[in-house]
């Protein structure tokens, strides 16, 4: 199995995970925030979408989906264009609702043009230097896999929230 298969498989476990987390919850639940100050699965679900979409545009030099698809006009948050949720506070996690379908639409979007870029790298590619700040420096693999090492543990919180989401 080459390594972008891998990669592929990886990012398609957080995919079977989202929809499974999310569908069926109404806005209110999407957005409950278990002690007053936990994260939302509205705000993991896109932070987590956010991070991928921003880390795999980055990589591959193209727009992020969440402005070539017109994703920030239709979420409309009140945060900047560019804004992932990294440092967010209790304020800006507040200020993340959405509607299931909506967050799902933004999700599969983002793992579509994920696939669509892991598919076509070669070996030499996942080896491309990325980030020279790091020693060692950071290659394209070591990106993509923090990246769905984040997304696996976001979804997890996300599942684990769900489960503490009072019923409508």
């Amino acid at each position: 199995m080459a390594s972008n298969d891998v990669l592929i498989d990886a990012f398609s476990r957080v995919n079977d995970a989202v929809p499974t987390v999310i569908t069926g919850l109404s806005r209110r639940q999407l957005a409950y925030r278990q002690g007053g100050s936990s994260n939302s699965i509205a705000w993991l679900v896109w932070h987590l979408t956010r991070v991928q979409d921003s880390q795999v545009a980055d990589l591959a030099s193209t727009e992020q989906v969440w402005t070539a698809q017109g994703f920030f006009e239709r979420f409309a948050l009140p945060l900047a264009v560019e804004d992932t949720g990294y440092g967010h506070d209790s304020a800006a996690v507040d200020s993340v609702v959405a509607e299931a379908p909506l967050l799902l639409a933004y999700f599969e979007a983002v793992h579509a043009r994920t696939v669509e870029y892991l598919a076509g790298l070669s070996e030499s590619d996942l080896d491309r230097v990325v980030d020279t700040r790091w020693d060692p420096p950071v290659t394209a693999a070591v990106r993509l896999v923090s990246t769905i090492e984040d997304d696996l543990q976001h979804v997890g919180q996300a599942g684990y929230a769900r489960g503490l989401v009072p019923s409508e």
